[in-house]
């Protein structure tokens, strides 16, 4: 490595740390749909909640809030008991149901797949874990499996929201689902102590991927699993044991400061200033 990219990656850090330590408490954690998952004790609501959120977690959060306070609230107190138990009278509650590209039809077909995983494999974690290798570069080989066992005919319907990386999208929501689960800190629920942190890919969504451009970690205005893969590897330079890290922390520069990538009143005092504006730093 050399001089000019250690000594960019020290600044980085400093920033990073700084903005973790600031956004990365559960206070900050609404409007994010990952505070669904806290609406539950038991890990294994926990798991369901945090995938049926993270699954329909595309649109404006207004949006995805009101969604799955309905969706989940059709599902008593038990998410996992619900999709266990799903039959065809319970088909009559998600028929009217509508999110965006979503019909209820596709909703209806998603619990139904839900349900054949937890009768065969016990949990999402199980199954995962069937395609997961400690020896694998990172999590996209499991990914995979994972999302071809979910949606196995590839069905026209859950193959938006059941999106396989083997597709070469980033599959941002399928990535933000497996943070919430491997990592854990204040932020994270880390229900998933099997699987290494250190082989998450960063969830990569046009927002995340300005943010990771203006620090300098790709050149791309386009994205892509590769483009993942080379902000993950960017944020490894810095912790390679979690490049994952400063996900949550990051995307609340957006989310609270209204960071569009153009100049609003937030920008004189934004952690990123200095970066910001700036060609990306290629090595």
């Amino acid at each position: 490595m050399n001089k000019k990219l250690i000594i960019h990656n020290l600044k980085l850090k400093t920033l990073l740390e700084g903005l973790y330590n600031k956004y990365n408490h559960k206070k900050f954690i609404p409007p994010d749909p990952l505070q669904f998952v806290y609406h539950y004790t038991k890990k294994s609501d926990m798991e369901i909640a945090g995938f049926l959120s993270a699954m329909f977690a595309y649109g404006a959060v207004e949006q995805i809030e009101k969604f799955l306070t309905g969706l989940l609230g059709k599902m008593g107190g038990s998410p996992c008991d619900f999709v266990r138990n799903f039959s065809a009278k319970d088909k009559i509650l998600f028929k009217p149901l509508k999110y965006r590209f979503n019909t209820g039809d596709d909703i209806i077909n998603l619990l139904g797949s839900l349900k054949k995983v937890l009768n065969r494999y016990g949990s999402l974690e199980k199954l995962f874990l069937e395609g997961y290798s400690p020896a694998d570069a990172n999590i996209i080989p499991a990914s995979v499996k994972f999302m071809q066992t979910l949606n196995p005919a590839s069905s026209p319907g859950l193959k938006f929201l059941l999106s396989n990386p083997v597709n070469g999208g980033t599959c941002k929501r399928l990535m933000l689902f497996l943070r919430w689960m491997v990592r854990e800190d204040e932020v994270d629920a880390g229900l998933w102590s099997k699987v290494d942190k250190s082989k998450l890919i960063v969830p990569v969504d046009v927002h995340m991927g300005r943010l990771s451009r203006i620090i300098g970690l790709h050149s791309k205005k386009t994205y892509n699993l590769k483009t993942a893969a080379e902000v993950t590897k960017g944020f490894a330079e810095i912790t390679p044991e979690d490049p994952v890290k400063y996900d949550f922390a990051l995307c609340r520069i957006g989310i609270l400061e209204n960071c569009s990538g153009k100049p609003n009143k937030y920008c004189p005092e934004c952690e990123l200033a200095q970066f910001c504006c700036r060609k990306p730093l290629i090595i």
